[in-house]
């Protein structure tokens, strides 16, 4: 039997090999595993041996580097150092001599646990390595956005990590734009071989049209504006994201300026993000997870309702901006 690597990531990451590569990086892991909601990632947590637990993403391969995934745990810990409430990724053993474990990082928070194959059922199977990172176990609560006073406790915690974000810039990380979140994203949805032939013309044009008009708000932007990390706490008509608007910047504004130019992005973004998410099934529709979790992906009915979505948001695009006070 024989694992692709974009079919099938996570078949040979069976739980006990889960367990293996937590205690060969100096966990005392008791056995105990409780898999977490994550369609992207293989995340759990473990129980330790003196009663308390930690988290552990195990990442989905292939789909960063190294090196980015190192700068996003390095930025991670700079925000817990500055006190904000995040899990950051702790430093894993590096003093064992595991076979199979290799760690990155300074301190090393990327594991990297290489499998062999095993028994008849693996028989010519490729080499396959895991990275994985572990981090504590954090209590939470969904947030209730319909509270002026939660709207802007949030505006103030990203106002405090846009505010550490803004001392040095990313070096690796990937960029927000049209070309990687638009048009790249409609190529592969185009070649995936998902899209319904009789609903393909109409979703191929409005996409296309909706690209155009999204480009046309990011000619001033940069890379990871502001508001990427607000628009998506608003909801409702225009008039109701006004005033949950001013009730994030109330609070964002406490620690960080804001550039109101940055509003005609949202419906742009909105766009992108659906053309994204869309690609972002298309390709990982081979992973067995995926069919499971979205049914109703690749339907007739869903590329209408796509193509819909799309045309409105040609319309919300040519709007003036949301106001800004």
């Amino acid at each position: 039997m024989t694992f692709p690597p974009d079919d099938a990531p996570y078949a040979r990451l069976t739980p006990h090999r889960m367990l293996d590569a937590l205690a060969a990086a100096g966990l005392p892991v008791t056995g105990g595993l409780m898999q977490l909601n994550s369609y992207e990632n293989r995340v759990v947590q473990a129980a330790l041996e003196d009663g308390a637990a930690v988290v552990a993403k195990f990442y989905r391969p292939h789909r960063w580097s190294d090196a980015q995934i190192l700068e996003e745990h390095a930025f991670a810990r700079e925000l817990e150092a500055d006190d904000l409430p995040v899990a950051a990724p702790i430093a894993l053993d590096a003093s064992g001599e595991a076979a199979g474990l290799s760690l990155s990082g300074d301190p090393p928070t990327l594991g990297h646990w290489a499998l062999a194959a095993e028994g008849e059922d693996e028989a010519g199977a490729p080499p396959a390595s895991y990275r994985f990172a572990v981090a504590p176990r954090r209590a939470g609560r969904a947030p209730e956005l319909e509270s002026q006073d939660t709207l802007a406790w949030i505006g103030r915690l990203l106002g405090r990590m846009h505010n550490v974000g803004a001392r040095r810039a990313f070096v690796v990380r990937r960029t927000l734009d049209c070309d990687s979140y638009g048009t790249q994203a409609r190529r592969r949805i185009e070649e995936s071989g998902l899209l319904t032939p009789a609903q393909s013309s109409a979703w191929l044009t409005v996409s296309g049209h909706a690209i155009e008009a999204a480009r046309r708000s990011f000619d001033d932007a940069c890379m990871g504006p502001a508001i990427q990390d607000l628009w998506m706490l608003l909801s409702g008509g225009r008039e109701a994201m006004q005033v949950q608007l001013s009730h994030v910047l109330n609070g964002y504004r406490a620690f960080m300026d804001f550039n109101p130019a940055e509003l005609g992005l949202v419906e742009a973004l909105r766009t992108l993000r659906m053309i994204h998410h869309s690609a972002w099934i298309a390709d990982r529709w081979n992973d067995p997870a995926f069919p499971a979790a979205f049914p109703w992906f690749g339907t007739p009915a869903y590329w209408d309702q796509q193509t819909g979505q799309l045309r409105e948001q040609l319309e919300h695009m040519a709007l003036p901006a949301l106001a800004c006070w």
